[in-house]
């Protein structure tokens, strides 16, 4: 199996090289964007009539969600052009294309977990982007797995336990919103995920389409907060208790608009890959690993 993977330096991608660096049985091709802009076309197109990857993994994204809604070209370019490039030059080579996408495609105001087949409609630049992406890539390439995730933390990257955990160092007291839902996802646990994917699409299986795939239980960014901050304290990585104080999202203004429903229903990925849910509780008790 060739596996190529763009955005190797972000939460996931650090993860994936991580685990196929322990694989025997595959080749793998990690690529940054100083060594692959997937934004050119011709670019993308050599390096994949080269490489000749069975699959590729698109974990490269624009993710600066407030950014986004000044930088909609840049935005537009890596989440929707890039991914487009990508599963163009994957049906070149007849190879199957693994695209990472968000829970933002939805508009986060339905009281129930989404499923996959549930009408999108993001209400972010950001949001849109991400959801022109996957349209790009089910027009490209009939060979495709998009994989909606949500809430994602890791040992690399930026991510909200880290940013907790930084700011516990220098305050007593935390204001966290408390009325966005959603399930924090171990990148990790995605990584683990995509591999799996990987081999089962290897052996035969052909359940292409769109899958979800997050945490669970379901938790707000204040319980989130919370259980960060109370596994910090057992394990002693923090020595004082923090207060986490519960606000909403009127308390807390952001330029891009955040889903208040982030909930993904995860059962398809198990019936078609047998994949449970990232179990992220589990994923903090190295706690001091994200420091």
């Amino acid at each position: 199996m060739r596996i190529l993977i763009t955005g190797k330096n972000g939460q996931v991608g650090s993860c994936l090289v991580e685990l196929l660096d322990a694989e025997t049985d595959l080749t793998f091709l990690a690529l940054d964007r100083e060594q692959l802009d997937i934004t050119d076309a011709n670019e993308v197109s050599k390096v994949v009539a080269e490489f000749k990857p069975d699959i590729i993994i698109n974990a490269a994204a624009y993710t600066a969600v407030d950014r986004a809604e000044k930088e909609c070209e840049l935005a537009y370019a890596i989440n929707r052009d890039g991914p487009y490039n990508l599963a163009l030059a994957a049906n070149d080579v007849n190879a199957l294309i693994i695209h990472l996408s968000t829970d933002y495609v939805f508009s986060g105001n339905s009281s129930e977990s989404y499923v996959e087949s549930d009408k999108t409609g993001p209400q972010s630049e950001y949001g849109r982007s991400k959801l022109a992406g996957e349209q790009a890539v089910v027009l490209a390439c009939s060979r495709h797995i998009i994989l909606r995730t949500a809430w994602v933390f890791g040992e690399h990257g930026n991510n909200f336990v880290k940013t907790m955990l930084r700011l516990a160092k220098t305050r007593d007291t935390l204001d966290v919103v408390a009325d966005q839902f959603g399930g924090p996802t171990y990148a990790g646990d995605i990584a683990k995920a995509i591999l799996a994917i990987s081999n089962q699409v290897m052996k035969g299986n052909q359940a292409y389409g769109v899958y979800h795939y997050s945490g669970f239980p379901h938790v707000s960014w204040y319980d989130f907060a919370k259980t960060i901050f109370s596994t910090a304290l057992q394990q002693g990585f923090l020595k004082n208790t923090i207060q986490v104080r519960p606000i909403t999202t009127l308390d807390y203004l952001t330029p891009a608009k955040r889903p208040a429903n982030s909930r993904l229903d995860c059962h398809k990925i198990n019936i078609a890959f047998v994949i449970e849910q990232s179990d992220w509780q589990s994923a903090l008790k190295q706690i001091d690993e994200y420091s």
